[in-house]
């Protein structure tokens, strides 16, 4: 049975170990970095928005002097910066212990990335398939990786049109749309996990939810904003679920993490269960062939 319990103090010391976090300017991804900072892991941060990341590396700075961190630029809606970031990191490290995938967005009107891709499939997926594909062979150098994918509650809104992913043939909705990204990570998730089953010492490939947390992901939501400050938790527990899937010892391949409380809205994290369209191995297999297609990055 789960640990029902757990928190920071469970994390073990990460002293050379190198981890590297997408979107980790804001919410629980800065709430992540300043943690794993504090516990001596070496912590290189994706991000769009460099000032905005040097500024967070500073706060952190402030509280742990000497904690490890670095920024590089990460655009995960531009394929051709998710392949100059990856290229910088296979250069310039040994190895890479733990991969978060937390960069996101959400439920903002309608646009395209650089590559054509609907913005938030395209971000919130494709960047990150690209980017793990990428980064794969390093952290199969590294014995006890871990690649880590966030998602959310609103997987339950998806239902992924394969023949319109990039909603090019409907009228767009946004949070639909969403949780279609939603949806897609965990089906990247576990068919990742599958696939790295039949090799040795190979990453683990976990993933989690935050519950319902407040942070900026959700700007674009005017009702969604309005209803934080009576119902949202905070980053500090908002965090939890994505730390114990990268750092909980005895978390398996394929475990979903979430918060333990009040439909998995609130709480210290727990082993939780996805809804039965993420676990569709043939949806998991066209996603992957369209992903591969459409980002041009072979596992």
């Amino acid at each position: 049975m789960t640990q029902s319990y757990w928190d920071t103090d469970d994390i073990a010391d990460q002293t050379d170990r190198q981890v590297v976090i997408t979107g980790a300017t804001s919410g629980i991804g800065r709430e992540a970095a300043r943690i794993l900072a504090g516990k001596n892991a070496s912590v290189t941060i994706g991000a769009r928005n460099l000032q905005k990341a040097e500024d967070v590396v500073d706060k952190i700075r402030n509280e742990f002097p000497s904690a490890d961190l670095s920024v590089r630029e990460l655009d995960l809606s531009n394929l051709a910066s998710v392949a100059r970031f990856a290229g910088s990191i296979i250069s310039d490290f040994n190895r890479l212990d733990v991969l978060i995938n937390n960069a996101g967005i959400m439920m903002c009107p309608h646009s395209k990335t650089e590559d054509g891709f609907e913005i938030q499939m395209g971000t919130n997926h494709l960047g990150h398939f690209a980017l793990t594909g990428h980064l794969l062979p390093l952290l199969q150098k590294t014995a006890g990786a871990r690649i880590v994918v966030l998602s959310s509650l609103a997987h339950k809104m998806g239902n992924i049109d394969f023949n319109d992913l990039n909603w090019e043939q409907r009228k767009y909705n946004t949070n639909t749309a969403y949780g279609d990204s939603k949806l897609a990570n965990l089906l990247f998730a576990y068919e990742l996990a599958r696939k790295l089953e039949q090799f040795d010492n190979n990453p683990l490939v976990t993933a989690a939810h935050p519950g319902w947390t407040g942070t900026d992901l959700q700007r674009h939501s005017g009702l969604i904003s309005f209803l934080n400050r009576f119902f949202a938790q905070g980053v500090d527990m908002g965090a939890l679920p994505t730390l114990r899937a990268g750092f909980d010892s005895e978390a398996q391949s394929g475990s979903f993490y979430g918060p333990s409380r009040f439909f998995e809205m609130h709480g210290n994290p727990i082993k939780v269960k996805s809804n039965g369209r993420s676990h569709d191995q043939q949806a998991a297999r066209e996603l992957w062939q369209q992903s591969e297609k459409l980002t041009g990055v072979i596992y």
